[in-house]
């Protein structure tokens, strides 16, 4: 069954697709490393998932690590596309300790760290979010209300 393609200017060829995610600049492997929200944060915030940044608290939910509690994130590695987690450790043939990558979908956040952007970032998200539960996508007017300002200005 073959549907419409909504955007023609986005392709869904599988190699350019690989090419477009395994090349993309750091700031746009920001948002594909990604963790949704724990059921608590998600009420308090009203937003679903946010980039994950060090100092965050995530809890595994997928993979061998799945049962093991909570822990913060020690460095988020753009470049391999994963993040290391505090206490999240394996123990090399020599005896050496070392990281495991954990690939951020694979991950909830439980806590957040806050500063000053973040808290701007998730306002403009819970906006974004409200508008759309109200039948409009971020922020923008009905065509009504437009009509209204026109008038205005006449």
């Amino acid at each position: 069954s073959h549907t419409m393609k909504f955007n023609t200017a986005v392709t869904s060829a599988r190699r350019k697709c690989r090419k477009a995610h395994f090349s993309a600049p750091s700031s746009v492997r920001r948002k594909i490393m990604s963790a949704s929200l724990s059921k608590e944060l998600q009420k308090k915030y009203g937003v679903r998932s946010l980039p994950v940044r060090k100092e965050d608290e995530v809890q595994i939910v997928r993979g061998k690590f799945a049962k093991e509690p909570a822990g913060k994130v020690t460095s988020v590695y753009r470049r391999r596309y994963c993040i290391y987690i505090d206490r999240i450790v394996k123990e090399k043939a020599n005896g050496a300790q070392v990281n495991v990558p954990i690939h951020p979908s694979n991950v909830q956040i439980t806590k957040l760290k806050l500063d000053k952007d973040r808290k701007d970032l998730l306002e403009r998200k819970k906006v974004g979010r409200q508008g759309a539960e109200k039948g409009k996508g971020k922020g923008k007017i009905s065509e009504k209300e437009a009509a209204a300002a026109m008038a205005d200005v006449d």
